[in-house]
């Protein structure tokens, strides 16, 4: 079984598409452990704030296997495909982080944007905060104590999980 870290974004109809996303992950990952729900700016683009969260994880699926379960995890719940990359979104969802691997094919593991989002660094610093980067060799909990909070606003709010 392979430990993998999530990341879940959404900034139309936020609660709606988080709760349904994790609902989706339940039934296709084990042993869930979910992050604070926090909200941000959106980063690149000019748009309503953003609900992000981190995801862990188990999985048998391979690394090809979970990231085309996003897609469809994604697509299912109305993120166009190709649709801008800076823009409003249903869903987002990024596989951060599998098991300890390092690759570019068939995705860059682990993800870049964990080292300069905030809205990817506080979540996971936050359920794994002893766990070391696989490249920079330093704990979660570590380069979140470092980062530049000057640079994103984000903080964390009270989220409702009932359906």
């Amino acid at each position: 079984m392979a430990k993998i870290f999530i990341s879940l974004g959404s900034n139309i109809e936020p609660e709606r598409h988080l709760k349904a996303a994790l609902i989706d992950l339940d039934y296709h990952f084990d042993e869930l452990e979910l992050s604070s729900v926090f909200e941000s700016e959106a980063v690149g683009f000019d748009g309503t704030n953003f609900l992000n969260m981190v995801v862990a994880a188990q999985t048998e699926m391979s690394i090809e296997q979970v990231v085309s379960c996003f897609k469809q995890i994604e697509q299912d719940h109305g993120r166009v495909k190709g649709a801008k990359k800076f823009a409003p979104r249903t869903l987002d969802i990024d596989l951060l982080l599998y098991d300890d691997v390092v690759s570019t094919l068939p995705i860059e593991l682990p993800r870049a944007e964990i080292l300069y989002n905030a809205f990817v660094l506080w979540p996971l610093a936050e359920i794994a905060p002893s766990l070391n980067h696989p490249v920079v060799q330093q704990s979660y909990q570590t380069l979140w104590d470092n980062y530049d909070k000057q640079q994103q606003s984000l903080w964390p709010i009270e989220f409702n999980w009932s359906v």
